[in-house]
């Protein structure tokens, strides 16, 4: 990985300006400072095993066989890969789990979820690694609706305090089953993890008239559960915010990246003003269509009765 001239890009609703190319992003255009810079660079010390330290008054990530990824301040990150390594890898955790110690560090509230545009506004979907996510913003992408976010769904709040999700990644990541399902051949995309056949998830890009083209107010969250039957319930009170304290992206490095009273905080506002339900169904693709029609009418039928209050 060499460093080449400055880019700057739009991620999470953040200028980003860095020193490695990043195809995954949609490049930024204007004169303007950047959020955070990404520069590469040696880190002193010995590599240890998987896991985060306090580095200074950074925080290290390390990826044995991959980088270490120092994240300062929520502004900065160095990184320092090992040598061979496909630069696909090493941007596969910078854009994942380094991204997810520095949105801690500034205060953002990363979900674990999937979002896509409903009527001008953005309607989640968050649950475990597994749980259908990203085959189901495939289903609303190829049905006419614009992906806002994929596996990490940025949650910001605007100056009345209102919720909004920021665009996050402009791709899907899918396993080769929902990938051929949805009517794509797997020769037509690169995997998302580079020099391992075994790895069948493969990485989507999306168009910039795909996806959001910036922030959208928040309408709705739906937690994936696995049922034999389709069922829709609302969660309140506690149970809607444990939720997203559950399924806050890489929720286990709050602690050291910005403690639990500033997350305890940002849940319960979200969950205060934004619906959460708990979406049950089969797992799978063989309903999927039946239930995305059933859910799209229900939301239909709450925004009616809402609108004859």
């Amino acid at each position: 990985m060499n460093k080449s001239s400055l880019h700057d890009y739009r991620l999470f609703g953040l200028r980003v300006r860095s020193e490695v190319q990043l195809p995954e992003l949609f490049p930024a255009t204007g004169i303007v400072g950047p959020d955070v810079s990404i520069r590469l660079g040696s880190i002193a010390g010995d590599v240890g095993p998987f896991g985060i330290e306090q580095h200074g008054d950074a925080l290290l990530l390390t990826v044995p066989g991959i980088a270490r990824y120092r994240v300062r301040k929520g502004a900065e990150i160095l990184i320092d890969p090992v040598a061979d390594t496909p630069e696909r890898n090493v941007r596969l955790y910078l854009l994942g789990s380094a991204f997810g110690l520095l949105l801690h560090q500034r205060g953002s509230l990363p979900l674990h979820a999937n979002a896509v545009e409903i009527d001008g506004q953005a309607v989640a979907f968050m649950g475990a690694s597994g749980a259908g996510k990203s085959t189901l913003a495939a289903w609303f992408h190829d049905h006419g609706h614009k992906v806002i976010a994929d596996d990490i769904c940025v949650v910001g709040f605007d100056g009345k305090g209102e919720p909004h999700v920021a665009p996050g990644l402009p791709r899907l990541r899918l396993w080769k089953e929902a990938l051929e399902a949805s009517g794509r051949l797997t020769s037509d995309y690169d995997r998302a993890w580079e020099g391992s056949e075994e790895w069948d998830k493969f990485e989507v890009p999306l168009s910039a008239g795909l996806v959001a083209d910036g922030e959208r107010a928040f309408a709705a969250i739906y937690l994936l559960q696995s049922a034999d039957e389709f069922e829709i319930k609302k969660l309140t009170g506690a149970r809607a915010a444990q939720a997203l304290i559950e399924n806050t992206y890489r929720g286990r490095t709050i602690v050291a990246a910005a403690g639990p009273r500033l997350h305890w905080e940002a849940c319960m506002r979200v969950a205060e003003q934004v619906p959460v339900f708990e979406l049950r169904r089969p797992l799978g693709l063989a309903r999927i269509d039946q239930d995305m029609v059933r859910l799209l009418s229900q939301r239909s039928e709450r925004a009616s009765d809402e609108a004859e209050r």
